[in-house]
């Protein structure tokens, strides 16, 4: 993992980041790492050229068509300065952000994708995704999924006052870092489903470019690895990482924020 700082061809650097997990209750001060958050994007705004959010960027999302959940003020400031600014922003929903529908992409000019994105970035192939969908996923999982992207079901769970709502997904969300990963002194996620994951995907690929790069989120976890002739990247997060990755055109680096713990 390299520490330097990456030269940008035509002054322009992609960016990729994941796991912010912005509100989260387990953060001792929840505003100051929203503002350690904003002024990371301000440092990058000179020579982004685009930004891409691997999912659980905030530890809990749901849009009302009509009213717009408190806080995060500054962060959708910062996000929405780069967008007109020119910085292209790809925000891919994680499984704490999935109930991303028209708001956010409508007013902060940002692309919103739900799933795998498969793309080109200054001549290379990269597919990126969170991580909480790929390979094999338990029943439970699988039965979650599916009920939290049903439409009669967000239909309903819109219609409950957010007085009850909010408070039963934090506290959800607190339940599961205990139970499992997320927490800031819970061990990460093994990786060996999203090896396993490209390796399936690289052997029936038969297209004309084969895949540069896999980068994920969800795993709270750093790795750079090749994995079947492709890299495999995981960003890590910002509870205990600080980590994001950065691609110039040329080589794939992934850094910690300056004043970081390594």
């Amino acid at each position: 993992m390299s520490e330097g700082i990456a030269t940008p061809i035509n002054n322009k650097i992609d960016y990729f980041v994941s796991d912010l997990h912005l509100g989260a209750s387990y953060f001792m001060d929840p505003r100051e790492h929203e503002k350690r958050v904003c002024e990371w994007l301000r440092s990058i705004a000179p020579t982004a050229g685009r930004l891409y959010l691997l999912g659980d960027v905030l530890d809990y999302w749901f849009e009302y068509r009509y009213v717009v959940p408190r806080g995060f003020v500054r962060f959708f400031g910062a996000l929405a300065e780069l967008a007109d600014s020119g910085v292209e922003v790809t925000w891919i929903i994680g499984n704490h952000d999935i109930w991303i529908f028209d708001y956010l992409p409508s007013e902060l000019g940002i692309k919103v994708v739900d799933g795998v994105l498969d793309t080109m970035i200054g001549g290379r192939r990269f597919v990126m995704a969170h991580g909480d969908g790929i390979g094999r996923i338990p029943a439970k999982e699988r039965l979650m999924r599916a009920v939290f992207r049903n439409r009669l079901c967000q239909r309903l769970f819109a219609a409950v006052h957010p007085r009850w709502t909010v408070g039963i997904a934090y506290a959800w969300s607190a339940h599961n870092r205990r139970k499992h990963h997320a927490g800031p002194t819970a061990m990460p996620l093994p990786v060996g489903p999203l090896e396993q994951w490209v390796k399936v995907r690289q052997s029936a690929d038969s297209s004309s470019h084969p895949v540069d790069f896999y980068v994920f989120g969800h795993y709270h976890t750093v790795v750079d690895r090749v994995v079947s002739g492709a890299r495999l990247i995981v960003l890590g997060d910002w509870i205990t990482n600080m980590s994001f990755g950065e691609f110039d055109g040329r080589e794939f680096r992934i850094h910690r924020v300056q004043g970081s713990e390594k």
